[in-house]
């Protein structure tokens, strides 16, 4: 769980098992009696946490040192992608040398399209979900909750607020899982999920894309993808058997 105990991680991540009710997505949603995930078992799901100083989220040593564990090897912000495309193409187009110092910006975008987006290309974002903040917001948020996966790890840093993201176990029931501020959590390629806030209504979180910066989500079912298929091989069936010989062992 990166450097820092679970108890400390546990202060700002919790999980539970979540109940059927179609009340309002942003209650909590115990079972009764409420039955909580730990970290660990998380893990299990493919599911990684960490927690981290987000008021220094910009010069944050800690957060490179977990991305570089990760092999990213470079970020690129997303405010300033489309930017470095326009300065690559012309490069490009007058044969500028991009070893030039004059044109430094534009050599992160270049790995990347020279690399074909490899997967340790890294790109970040910031968005904020609230009603105040978030374009078309009511659209938005429908559709964050809407379950789905993606084809690469899914990175989330809450930099302020807090929110949920709920994930499926290896019997498929919901698991939520509760972030706050300075909780990072990495979901992995394949598995399905959703997103929705607390009654808090805000969040504000640093959005970490492999390669292109537009993420596809493939709303369930969804199962003939390949990254569905090896998430289920490795995880889920892995998952499964352990429950059996826990159970066996009784």
């Amino acid at each position: 769980m990166g450097s820092f105990c679970k108890d400390y991680v546990g202060e700002i991540i919790q999980a539970w098992y979540m109940d059927d009710s179609n009340e309002d997505q942003r209650l909590p949603h115990h079972r009764n009696p409420e039955e909580y995930v730990t970290l660990d078992q998380l893990a299990e799901l493919g599911v990684l946490s960490w927690r981290l100083d987000a008021d220094n989220y910009e010069t944050d040593e800690e957060l490179k040192k977990i991305l570089q564990a990760r092999g990213y090897s470079y970020m690129v912000c997303r405010a300033s992608l489309y930017q470095s495309i326009v300065h690559l193409s012309l490069s490009l187009f007058f044969s500028i040398n991009l070893c030039d110092s004059r044109y430094i910006d534009c050599v992160p975008i270049a790995c990347i399209i020279r690399s074909k987006l490899k997967p340790q290309a890294l790109v970040q974002d910031m968005i904020e979900v609230c009603p105040e903040k978030l374009p078309n917001y009511e659209e938005k948020i429908k559709n964050f909750f809407e379950e789905h996966l993606h084809t690469d790890e899914e990175i989330r840093y809450c930099i302020a607020g807090s929110g949920y993201f709920d994930v499926r176990g290896c019997d498929d029931a919901w698991i939520r899982i509760w972030v706050k501020k300075g909780a990072v959590i990495a979901l992995p390629a394949g598995i399905y999920h959703r997103f929705t806030l607390d009654t808090n209504n805000y969040i504000k979180a640093m959005r970490l894309f492999v390669g292109e910066p537009v993420r596809t989500p493939y709303n369930r079912p969804h199962d003939h993808l390949p990254a569905r298929k090896e998430y289920v091989e490795t995880f889920v069936q892995k998952g499964a058997t352990n429950q059996a010989v826990d159970a066996a062992g009784a």
